[in-house]
């Protein structure tokens, strides 16, 4: 009993950070409603995974993280076997193979990677980054990520791959990664990727699979493919803008919906703000910016408060992971970046994003209650 009661004793009313929980249930109560909008037919199962969600943000926030954190290596070795599975056991569906099925329950092993790969980072880290020199230690945890971001590539997944690099990044940085070599890793990286843009949209190009080809041209030259691949884009652009203001209104039955048209496909999931958009308008489309900004800030505000460096490491993969994944949603949907098919984190349907997310709110409240005090010099 004893043991039982010092794994949860970290939990402290006093110390729990409610504005945070605020800023992620308004989030996901715009995305029940857009999706009960998008898809009337699930809007329940995205009640149930956010009732789900919640209970377990709160549980796990009730834990002690330094004691999760000691199964650090079966973390990672899970998150191998799970995508592994994908490729040997995993169900299909439009043209990728992402999900396992367990009886009536699917769900996709590479957004249980986010967390579990920063789960494994935040211990990884704090308990080797002083046993090797610089060089190598960074070295050694780039050559284990490699793995997973070669799994999740395979399925094929290109989005969710960049997703997890740029998470990855973020908590090597936080890590202690210096200014100079990232400054040097961009001045290598920018050149590198206008050179291959520019190889990708060469006539007969190979380097990218055909439909990745096509998006990236569509992004580049929307009015030439308008009907075919930058089909939902241009739609999304349109029905964004028709919102104007205040919104169209939720369900709205207007003649010039295009959601209720049927122009705009994936509309519960890859294009959920475009619903907002056109529903909500301006005034709506702003408010989940605004969340999605604040939910990332607080959560790597409390990353600076951490008292260990797990704990900085987790509640900033965490905040990378919900401002990055929701600025490319959101950069899709407008047009900014090319169509890569990811979630909009505590918005769009699926439920394994939607639970994952919750457990990395989760966690980030577990550092929050342990952390450093004005005036307590860390103790």
């Amino acid at each position: 009993m004893r043991r039982k009661h010092e794994f949860f004793k970290s939990f402290s009313i006093r110390r729990f950070d409610f504005i945070l929980v605020v800023l992620v249930i308004a989030l996901n109560v715009i995305g029940i409603r857009a999706v009960g909008s998008a898809a009337p037919d699930l809007k329940m199962r995205q009640i149930y995974g956010s009732v789900i969600g919640m209970v377990l943000m709160l549980f796990v926030s009730s834990l002690d993280y330094t004691k999760l954190l000691k199964l650090y290596v079966g973390y990672y070795v899970l998150n191998i076997v799970l995508l592994l599975m994908v490729l040997l056991v995993g169900t299909s569906g439009g043209g990728a193979q992402r999900w396992i099925a367990v009886g009536p329950v699917t769900f996709q092993p590479s957004e249980a990677a986010k967390i579990l790969l920063i789960l494994f980072y935040a211990k990884f880290i704090m308990k080797y980054k002083n046993r090797a020199k610089s060089q190598l230690f960074y070295l050694i945890c780039f050559l284990l990520v490699l793995p997973s971001l070669a799994l999740i590539l395979r399925q094929p997944d290109l989005s969710t791959t960049v997703m997890v690099f740029l998470i990855f990044t973020v908590m090597i940085f936080v890590a202690g990664l210096s200014y100079k070599f990232v400054l040097g890793v961009l001045v290598i990286t920018i050149p590198t990727v206008l050179v291959f843009l520019n190889m990708v949209t060469q006539e007969g190009s190979t380097i990218l699979q055909g439909y990745q080809r096509g998006r990236i041209l569509a992004w580049f030259h929307p009015e030439d493919y308008q009907d075919t691949i930058a089909y939902q884009t241009m739609n999304s652009l349109m029905a964004i803008g028709s919102g104007q203001l205040t919104g169209k209104g939720y369900n709205t039955n207007e003649f010039s919906s295009l959601l209720n048209s049927g122009y705009i496909s994936q509309s519960q999931t890859d294009f959920i703000f475009t619903v907002v958009g056109e529903e909500l308008g301006f005034i709506g489309a702003s408010t989940v910016v605004i969340l999605l900004v604040l939910i990332a800030v607080k959560c790597l505000a409390n990353a600076r408060s951490a008292k260990d460096e797990a704990g900085a490491v987790i509640a900033a993969g965490v905040g990378a992971w919900i401002g990055f994944q929701g600025f490319m949603n959101i950069g899709v949907a407008t047009g900014v970046v090319p169509n890569t098919g990811i979630p909009l984190p505590f918005v769009s349907y699926g439920l394994t994003s939607l639970v994952c997310l919750y457990v990395g709110i989760g966690l980030v409240l577990n550092v929050r209650m342990q952390s450093k005090q004005p005036g307590s010099n860390g103790k």
